[in-house]
């Protein structure tokens, strides 16, 4: 179908292009028009308990609530009193009624391994794996780490932690054993789930070693699970190491999952903070499953017939919310796939679309950018007329890759849903709904039901229209992170201090005269790297740690490819010379302290950095010299004015 009779387009304000729902997609949409939107909307924030109130009762729960929400700022507490299992909700409910040979999970390995998982057999392998945990001491409240690649055991054993209300911590398959480290500390977590390995490009990234090397320093640890994935050797200590298909082998398929306070917590998900260390967010159980529940249902326009495909890994929050729970919550179809998205090469997620039918396809505008690279041949080759949503997660999508994305991808029958949230937000707060919200390539959109969004200026004061400001969020919601694990004040200072009453997201912002939200970007120490978020003090702590470095300061710079590039400046100790080789050794240094994500792409070195007479690191002169080369802004409350020329003569050259 040709772009201009998939959807009509319109000039919008300022020449931007209009994107306009399809007659046919709106009449079999959940939400079928603007109107029906705003009515609804509306509705929501009037009384956004009864919005919220009518979304849960959709879930199981096995005693209901007292009260919808109890907030007492910032703290919240949704469907008080309500008790609930949140895998039986994801699980059981279809396991055990006509979904029960409805593929729940599909899943292909990077060297080709396929699987299928209905509802039922999901049901059987938590039920084996929650008895597995408590054979082996874990019980709720516990914290379990887990750590390992894109496999339908990972997506069991947080199941099996939510089923016996352990609390889960992802770590993301690609981060160091320093990470892994720093969570174990921080979560006090006594059981660790990983495997021996996963495949990445063709080659076994090794996991359990990682783990090894974390439990040099971690000593609470009292048991390790190990899946055998990849068959690399890897060491077993006997005394806390266990084979996951040993204990699954006599584990009974039968297992009664108990009922959990609402608020009761299911999961801490680190992300970084601008401190160096890592905050650790911290969901509850009814809340967040309604939110990820509801957004999942309208945002995504949800069918039972749908095949969903998030590619998100299950390390970051949007592997939380829509590859694990949302969707399960729905009763979904899904893929999951264990590899990179260009191995062999990059045909392999257009040929996946075409062998299993997928009709909803979820990625990030990293992944975007780099299929436009690879060229227009890849989808070609590929029957891709299953598809009929897409959408974009991450980051702001630009609208080059958005009009590639619709007419390459797409085939100009597709609407995109721009989504925009946080790891803090735990569900998708602004974005399109598919059948009536008019696309402009570049913004997110509308706030979702129940969510009053809002840009402020310094003062507080609400901007008008086109007037950049702080995105901030009024009320508060159910999927909204509930703390800072173990740091309350960080929480309330992190979030709730800039504007009272007021949820402050860190990201810059403005709305058109549409009430359209554009993004612009983080406003904190933070970067937003492929669509994951990096501290800066933790990139400049993985420096300093090196011997040859005496300080260091890291920023970001805009990338075609990944949204924002790093960018460090380095100042070496005395008995160090720069080189090439040790450029490169920091580079790699920072990837074993951090993860190869992390790894700078830029390293300058500096023999001083830009400082305040207090001595305060100027990182906006830095990021200026990276984006533009030069520096125009005001640098009178500098110390030492010439350390500008000479960073600016090194970048120059």
């Amino acid at each position: 179908m040709s772009q201009s009779s998939a959807s009509q387009q319109a000039a919008a304000p300022g020449s931007a292009a209009v994107f306009l729902p399809s007659k046919d997609f709106a009449a079999k949409a959940r939400i079928p028009s603007l109107a029906a939107y705003r009515k609804l909307y509306q509705e929501s924030i009037d009384d956004p308990e009864a919005f919220w109130a009518g979304e849960a009762t959709e879930l199981l729960w096995r005693k209901p609530w007292s009260k919808v929400l109890d907030w007492q700022e910032p703290f919240a507490k949704w469907f008080d009193g309500g008790k609930l299992n949140v895998c039986e909700n994801c699980v059981d409910r279809h396991a055990l009624g006509p979904r029960h040979n409805k593929a729940a999970i599909i899943w292909e390995g990077e060297p080709g391994e396929q699987r299928v998982i209905t509802y039922g057999q999901l049901h059987r392998d938590v039920c084996r794996f929650a008895n597995v945990l408590e054979s082996n001491g874990i019980k709720a409240g516990d914290r379990v780490l887990i750590y390992m690649p894109m496999v339908p055991e990972a997506v069991v054993a947080m199941l099996g932690c939510a089923r016996i209300g352990a609390v889960h911590s992802v770590v993301f398959g690609g981060f160091s054993s320093e990470a892994i480290y720093d969570r174990l500390e921080d979560s006090g977590a006594i059981a660790i789930i990983t495997a021996d390995g996963g495949w990445r490009r063709g080659k076994v990234v090794a996991l359990k070693p990682a783990v090894d090397e974390a439990l040099l320093k971690y000593r609470k640890i009292q048991r390790v699970i190990v899946l055998r994935r990849c068959g690399n050797e890897v060491a077993i200590n006997p005394d806390i190491d266990v084979w996951w298909h040993d204990q699954i082998a006599t584990a009974s398929a039968k297992h009664t999952p108990k009922a959990f306070d609402s608020e009761h917590p299911l999961f801490i998900l680190y992300t970084s903070g601008s401190t160096g260390k890592p905050k650790g967010i911290l969901h509850t159980s009814g809340g967040y499953l309604t939110g990820t529940y509801a957004t999942c249902k309208y945002i995504f326009d949800l069918r039972d017939e749908d095949v969903f495909w998030c590619t998100a890994d299950v390390g970051w929050i949007t592997g939380h919310s829509y590859v694990v729970y949302g969707p399960l919550a729905n009763g979904a179809t899904q893929i999951l796939y264990e590899g990179a998205p260009n191995h062999p090469d990059f045909g392999r997620f257009w040929k996946m679309i075409e062998a299993y039918g997928v009709s909803i396809f979820y990625t990030a505008p990293t992944a975007i950018r780099a299929f436009i690279k690879a060229g227009d041949a890849f989808p070609a080759a590929h029957d891709l007329s299953s598809l009929r949503l897409l959408g974009s997660v991450g980051e702001p999508i630009n609208p080059e890759a958005w009009t590639w994305y619709h007419h390459h991808i797409g085939g100009g029958n597709c609407p995109i849903v721009d989504t925009w949230w946080q790891t803090e937000t735990g569900a998708i707060l602004i974005s399109p709904l598919p059948g009536a919200t008019p696309c402009i390539p570049g913004t997110a959109s509308l706030p979702f039901f129940g969510i009053d969004a809002a840009i402020l200026d310094e003062s507080g004061e609400e901007c008008g229209p086109n007037q950049d400001g702080r995105l901030v969020i009024r009320k508060p919601w159910p999927a909204m992170t509930r703390c800072i694990y173990n740091d309350p004040e960080r929480f309330k200072k992190t979030y709730w201090s800039d504007f009272p009453g007021r949820y402050t997201t860190g990201d810059g912002a403005r709305r058109d005269e549409h009430g359209n939200f554009w993004i612009i970007g983080r406003l904190d120490d933070v970067l937003n790297v492929s669509g994951h978020r990096l501290g800066t003090a933790e990139i400049e702590s993985a420096l300093v740690s090196h011997p040859a470095v005496a300080e260091a300061a890291a920023v970001g710079r805009p990338d075609e490819m990944k949204g924002q590039a790093v960018a460090v400046f380095v100042t070496l100790k005395a008995n160090f010379s720069e080189s090439e080789s040790l450029r490169q050794e920091l580079r790699n240094h920072v990837g074993h302290m951090i993860g190869a994500l992390a790894k700078p792409d830029d390293i300058h070195f500096a023999p001083a950095l830009p400082k305040t007479r207090s001595g305060k690191i100027m990182r906006r002169i830095l990021k200026e010299l990276v984006c533009t080369g030069e520096v125009t802004g005001n640098i009178t409350t500098l110390e030492d004015y010439t350390v500008v020329a000479t960073l600016q003569r090194n970048i120059a050259r």
